[in-house]
Parts: structure tokens; sequence; C-alpha cells
């Protein structure tokens, strides 16, 4: 049942950004029952939600933002935090001159720490009673988000604001931490992306040079995931999407490669020294050329072949 707002009403939740993964993750909190105020780039889509959910109404793109001015807290999961502090401080439609006294803005996105922390003081001159929260989110597996089984990283520096907000976050995710201060989820966001990142560099030199000595690029990923290389990209979105072609992951390689310049950002901010940061961003971003606008990131691996002019043999899709 979701949390009411203290008059035996819905808590009344806006959602902006309806994507690959605004989408399921708004979809888990109408299915708790919260109220929710939609809205999209694309339209249709917005209108498509508010079909599909009785307890869901589609706001107009770059229409007045009086459509989330009852709203307690607000969603965002768009591309990155320009975007985001555009939706917010847009000089034109901006939502936050919208929003009523101590509104609660959610941040799903993945950002820079730096942005997040800045964008909060911008809203402050708009507002001092908005509080700004980061909540980006990771997955165990595929399709996580849409069963609520999301992880959730959270920076908040409200006491109260985080207590009211919980609720909300807890059924977009079954794990929720609390990570710090305001900037501190979009942090540990980037850090685990760069991990993850870097084993993505390891598993396309090792599936190619594998091939060069003679092994099956599919057996590879069956002796890894019963062994110690075992990661997210041998277990699910490479045996899923990119040895079998398919590249249909739902995460572009361009954010990826995004994602990567806010990790080497905040990894030098900090004064430690290592190379990694700056392999990872140069070897995204040669594989993002081959590959080309809009791909799925597991067609990294295109980078890859093209410069050992090696093709990896293709996998068949594994049953569920």
């Amino acid at each position: 049942m979701a949390r009411t707002n203290g008059h035996s009403q819905p808590l009344k939740i806006g959602y902006i950004g309806l994507g690959n993964a605004g989408y399921p993750l708004a979809s888990t909190l109408s299915q708790a029952g919260y109220h929710l105020v939609v809205r999209d780039a694309d339209p249709a889509r917005a209108e498509r939600f508010a079909h599909e959910y009785d307890n869901a109404q589609a706001a107009p793109t770059g229409g007045s933002g009086d459509a989330f001015n009852q709203v307690e807290i607000l969603v965002t999961m768009l591309p990155n935090g320009e975007i985001v502090r555009d939706v917010l401080l847009g000089s034109d439609d901006g939502l936050a001159k919208h929003l009523k006294d101590g509104a609660i803005i959610i941040d799903t996105s993945s950002s820079s720490p730096f942005h997040t922390r800045e964008t909060a003081r911008l809203l402050s001159e708009v507002n001092e009673s908005l509080t700004l929260i980061d909540s980006p989110i990771t997955q165990a597996y595929q399709h996580a988000l849409a069963k609520g089984d999301a992880t959730l990283m959270v920076g908040c520096s409200n006491a109260e604001a985080l207590e009211k907000a919980m609720p909300v976050l807890k059924t977009m995710g079954q794990y929720v931490f609390h990570v710090g201060e305001l900037g501190a989820g979009h942090a540990m966001k980037t850090l685990n992306n760069y991990t993850s990142a870097a084993s993505i560099l390891g598993l396309c030199d090792a599936l190619i040079a594998g091939q060069h000595f003679g092994l099956e690029p599919e057996k590879m990923l069956d002796v890894m995931n019963v062994g110690t290389g075992v990661n997210f990209s041998t277990k699910e979105s490479f045996r899923t999407d990119g040895l079998t072609r398919r590249f249909q992951s739902g995460y572009q390689l361009s954010l990826l490669l995004k994602d990567m310049k806010i990790a080497k950002s905040v990894i030098e901010s900090t004064g430690v020294q290592s190379d990694l940061p700056s392999l990872i961003v140069e070897k995204l971003a040669d594989a993002d050329k081959v590959a080309g606008p809009g791909a799925d990131h597991t067609q990294v691996i295109e980078g890859w072949e093209k410069a050992s002019g090696v093709r990896l043999k293709q996998s068949k899709q594994p049953e569920s």
C-alpha cells in the first residue's frame, strides 16, 4: 500500500523520463498505489503510461509546469545532469518554480556528483524549502527494474526529507543504501560503473585473444560464469546481447562513455594515481566511433573486432 500524505490521500509523485529505465521504475510506483504525473520527451510514452495505469496522468511536454504543482516528490530519470538541471531550472519552463514548498526531488539519473551539488545550490535560490536527493540505480540482472529489484545508492543531507522519501525509494528498489551526503549517491554509481567498465575491457581482450587461440567465445563465458572471472557482463549483457549480436541490452555505449568520463573526474579529484580511468575512456571512445550513434553498449566489442581483424563467433540466444 502506498504511503499517504497524512490526510488519507495517496502521495502524489511527479515522474520525468520514461525511457528504458524510467518506464519500469515508474511502473513500480503506480503498481504500489501512488498517484503519478508523468512526462517524457516523447509525449506518446507518457500517454501510453497513463493509459496503462489508471492512477497516472500525462503532463504535456514543454507545457506549463502547473501539472506538477501538487506533487510532494518529483523523480527524474534522464540521460545526464545537464538535462536534469534544464528540466528543473530552465528559464522558460523549469519545474522548480512550480513545485510546492517542501517538495523533494529524487534524481535517479547517472550524473556528476559535483554537478548535482551545484544544482542543489541553484535550486535553493529558487526555493530554499526544496530538497534534492541523488539516488542513481544499478541492477544485478537484466529486467530487475521492472520487478522492483533495483539497487539504489542514495545521497542526502536532509534527514527529514530522506525519511519521507524512503518509502518511495524502497518501492523502486529492493536494496536502498544511504551512502552519504548529497552527491555521494552519484559518486557511488559512477565508481560502480567504473568497476563494471574495467571488467568489460578485460572481457573484450579475453574473448578476442581466446578466439585467436582457438577457444569458443560462448564456452569461455560458460567457464567464467562458474569461476573467478564471473561478472555482470559474462552472466548477463554479453551473454544475452553481445555474443548473440542482438545488441539490445537497453544501455547505450555513449552513456557508458559519459559515465566513465564522470568516473575519471571523480577519481582524479581524490588524487588517486592511476592510468586506468584514461585508458577506459580512450578505449570506449574508440569503440563508440566504430559502433556509431545510438549503439548498444555491448557493441563495444565491434571496436576490438575492427582493431584485431577478427569477428567473434555468434552464439545462440540463451534459454531463459
